[in-house]
């Protein structure tokens, strides 16, 4: 990530103030005072990546929440830009409207159709209002359901991605039934006779994100979290203060870890030091990696089968541990 677009996180302050030092060191340099000073910078650079690995080796529930929000974290755009070709998008729910923050198309994967779908969050103030923050309206869902029954009709797998904070809790959104599009959205992934991959990249917030998520693969990024309900939300049920987001965060069993521990995952996708922020390319490539493996694995079953093997995996969900 190039220097001016570096943004770090509170807990990331030591790693913050080594680079500082580099980028000082760098700025004199640049100023022809003839001094060596490249074993210097060496030095300072290779403190400042082991600080951040160090850092990254034990984040706490909460730490990984702040990661996981990162606003320079690859987004559904930036994974449809790095994985998918011919995609387009298709719009409307034929029933009320368009809702851009589920975004639905058909495209190719490495050369074969497939159907795609998943949150966007916008990169900028003018796309984050466009698409709502991510944050998905009962048109969405309803949406997503429409190119589910295509996708059926013509056989073609789908791949769902996401990264929500939730379903938009808006009084818009109840009346024309969230509850309602969101658990059909949840059963026309279980009905599907097509293999499903999801992969959850950031915020796997409530029903807005098993909406899209009840696959036969279901997989996760190292630092991305998955719950029912934010800590924020939590927070303020539990204890009627939403400032013990923190305290919530790390009780609430909502990392990767604890997702493939109780077997509600099938996997955890490693993400380079310090974030998949850092190196958006790499975690995209590793992403793609993943998909591939995980639809070879399902391409010899049967319709049938297929199905079978999804609801089994969410009934055997709290019967063991993974």
């Amino acid at each position: 990530m190039q220097d001016q677009m570096r943004s770090y996180l509170d807990f990331e302050k030591p790693v913050a103030e080594l680079d500082s030092k580099v980028d000082e060191l760098r700025a004199l340099a640049a100023t022809g005072t003839g001094t060596d000073i490249s074993d210097e910078v060496g030095r300072i650079e290779d403190k400042a990546a082991q600080a951040l690995a160090d850092l990254y080796t034990n984040l706490t529930p909460w730490q990984k929440t702040l990661v996981a929000r990162h606003p320079q974290r690859p987004h559904f755009n930036d994974f449809i830009k790095g994985l998918i070709t011919e995609f387009t998008p298709l719009a409307g729910d034929r029933k009320f409207g368009e809702d851009e923050a589920l975004v639905a198309g058909f495209g190719r994967f490495r050369g074969e159709p497939i159907c795609v779908m998943g949150q966007e969050k916008g990169d900028s103030t003018e796309s984050r209002i466009r698409h709502n923050f991510g944050m998905a309206r009962p048109e969405g869902y309803r949406k997503c359901v429409r190119l589910m029954e295509m996708a059926e009709r013509f056989g073609l797998p789908v791949l769902s991605l996401a990264d929500s904070a939730g379903a938009y809790p808006g009084i818009g959104a109840e009346e024309r039934g969230q509850a309602e599009a969101i658990a059909r959205s949840t059963d026309a992934c279980l009905a599907l006779t097509v293999p499903n991959v999801a992969i959850i990249t950031g915020e796997g917030m409530s029903g807005g994100a098993i909406a899209i998520t009840t696959a036969n693969k279901v997989l996760m990024l190292e630092h991305a979290i998955y719950s029912v309900i934010s800590p924020e939300a939590a927070s303020s049920i539990l204890w009627r203060d939403g400032t013990k987001a923190q305290e919530a965060a790390n009780n609430m069993k909502i990392t990767a870890q604890d997702m493939l521990r109780f077997g509600v995952i099938d996997q955890i996708l490693k993400e380079p030091v310090g974030g998949a922020h850092r190196d958006p390319a790499a975690m995209i490539a590793t992403t793609g990696d993943a998909i591939a493996k995980a639809f070879d694995e399902l391409r010899g079953l049967d319709a049938d089968a297929i199905r079978k093997q999804r609801r089994q995996k969410f009934l055997d969900i709290g019967r063991k541990l993974g």
